[in-house]
């Protein structure tokens, strides 16, 4: 019998098809198959990568509007659900017209040690989430699960992954304990989404994914010369090739829809031949070398809800100078998916891994250290921006003045006009904790039509040092305000092309929020993972199914339409 090594995960869904990804101990043919005569199905063959064989199987002849349960057979033979499941049937639930629209998001997912074994971060909120799916199935649940980047960690492994890692190599040669290549990310993989409550809640939630920073190292494509350096170590070029193949494999290929799998000439080639690996290599190898050659962003349309998901990291264009958060070809693409068929969307969705808006003295301070970086008060200054760009990771949108800008240039742009959407929302992560911002234009008449808001919420499973809760709560008051203030005129910066406030929080722990999109209305919630009964203040469980904790609302508010 084969192994279901990895999976499944429920990834595209529309009215009447579906995506679900695999990964099988051997070649063989996955298939899904819909259970109690519930109509739809599908099969593929897996291909290898590495030695690994995956499968992204089509699901087609669904009902919309009608939740389905499945089963995923290999080589004929049952293996999901598996044996003695404490956990409900997964289903596939295609939508049915313009329904409400639940879109639940975050970022930042350390992965959950093993049960029984103290979690120092506290309990997880996807845990958490999937604990209260389980216990309700036919409740409430989200649509689809926006995972903002940050779904692995390749450079802060755990305890448990360093002694795997010390078993394959000498962890006193870089890049010492943290993954090297391929074979080492998919162990990342593995320890995060084999977390039972995980998987399960990713067999029966689509999901969307986009990449960040920890994905691939931490800083990511932070400036011109750390990229230089990074290419001048005799490890790097393993590591970034091992985290962009297992990206592709892992996250994007589910973002993509049936007809832009059929289209995409590299998912051909990998399952045209016995081993896809070279061709996998080589394609991942000239998109990390060459700017424009591949897209790692992505439109899903849900109704009347559009989603477009930036690239905000393999994107940017670094050179001092001419520094930007999107190259020409992403932006060109960005514009035209945002300002396609207006009318024909009631929200739009810009998913960024990076927030564009932060603590006024955090973006002030960003904006200074760019100018300083560039020359703008001379050479020494621009070594001191330099280094402090990477001791205190100075690389958000307001680190990119002009991409700053051109954002707020698109957003006024796509929600102006009779046709402009009820709501255009920012979603983001990374900074782990989370907030609501609202953008005002500063000259007159330039602003939308549209409710823009700035939705940012990280972790899903992390901490926060106090120095850096600290210093995010203090970036949003008068004084840090005035001492932003004083750094940007002592960088010669222009100012940005908003102006905005902080409408809620800072909240810190392990938290989701979710959008409720139902016609022009939209609806906000927060939740944090708190202990529930069946676990201890690390997060832990006595084995009756409750290891995740609880969601409990810490608010809740109107963004657009009629108060409910």
């Amino acid at each position: 019998m084969v192994e279901l090594r990895l999976g499944p995960l429920l990834r595209y869904v529309d009215g009447s098809s579906a995506t679900v990804w695999v990964e099988a101990g051997r070649p063989c043919t996955a298939e899904v198959r819909c259970a109690d005569g519930g109509g739809g199905g599908g099969s593929s063959r897996t291909f290898e990568i590495c030695g690994h064989h995956y499968a992204l199987v089509p699901v087609t002849g669904l009902t919309p509007g009608t939740a389905t349960a499945y089963e995923v057979l290999l080589d004929g033979a049952r293996v999901w659900p598996l044996p003695d499941s404490p956990f409900p049937p997964s289903v596939i639930h295609p939508p049915a017209g313009d329904e409400t629209l639940d879109v639940a998001f975050g970022s930042c997912r350390w992965a959950a040690p093993a049960l029984g074994q103290k979690d120092p971060v506290g309990p997880d909120a996807l845990d958490a989430l999937a604990t209260r799916v389980a216990a309700d199935p036919d409740g409430e649940r989200p649509d689809v699960l926006l995972l903002l980047g940050d779904q692995v960690y390749a450079d802060e492994t755990s305890e448990a992954t360093r002694d795997w890692l010390a078993g394959r190599r000498d962890l006193d040669e870089p890049p010492g304990a943290q993954v090297a290549n391929y074979e080492e990310y998919t162990h990342l993989y593995y320890e995060s989404w084999l977390d039972p409550e995980v998987r399960w809640l990713l067999s029966t939630v689509p999901s969307c994914m986009i990449f960040d920073d920890h994905d691939v190292i931490d800083d990511w494509n932070t400036s011109a010369s750390w990229l230089e350096e990074m290419r001048a170590t005799g490890w790097w070029r393993d590591r970034v090739l091992g985290g962009l193949m297992s990206y592709w494999v892992h996250q994007h290929l589910g973002n993509l829809s049936p007809d832009e799998l059929a289209k995409d000439e590299v998912y051909a080639t990998v399952r045209s031949v016995e081993d896809g690996t070279e061709a996998l290599r080589a394609h991942c190898a000239r998109s990390d070398a060459d700017l424009g050659y591949a897209r790692w962003s992505y439109r899903r349309d849900f109704g009347r809800t559009r989603l477009l998901m930036a690239d905000s990291r393999a994107a940017r264009v670094l050179a001092e100078g001419e520094r930007d958060m999107l190259d020409a070809a992403e932006w060109e693409w960005l514009r035209a998916q945002a300002l396609d068929a207006p009318g024909s969307y009631d929200h739009l969705l810009i998913g960024t891994s990076l927030p564009w808006l932060l603590p006024h003295m955090i973006h002030d301070v960003e904006s200074w250290d760019a100018a300083l970086a560039t020359g703008a008060r001379g050479a020494r200054w621009g070594r001191f921006g330099e280094w402090l760009r990477r001791a205190l990771d100075l690389e958000h949108w307001a680190a990119f003045p002009s991409s700053f800008d051109a954002l707020a240039d698109l957003i006024a742009k796509a929600g102006s006009g009779p046709d402009a959407p009820a709501t255009i929302c920012v979603l983001s992560g990374d900074v782990h904790h989370a907030y609501v911002a609202e953008p005002s234009w500063r000259t007159a008449g330039a602003g939308p039509d549209a409710h823009v808001v700035q939705l940012t919420c990280s972790p899903v499973h992390n901490s926060v040092p106090l120095s850096i809760k600290v210093a995010f709560r203090f970036g949003w008051t008068l004084p840090g305000r005035a001492i932003g203030r004083l750094l940007s005129r002592h960088g010669r910066c222009a100012r940005p092309a908003v102006d905005w406030r902080r409408t809620g929080g800072p909240w810190f722990g392990n938290q989701l929020m979710t959008l409720t999109l139902r016609g022009r209305s939209a609806r906000l919630r927060l939740e944090q993972a708190r202990p529930s009964e069946t676990t201890g203040r690390d997060g832990q469980g006595d084995g009756s199914g409750g290891r995740g904790g609880r969601l409990t609302t810490l608010m809740e508010t109107r963004l657009s339409g009629p108060a409910t």
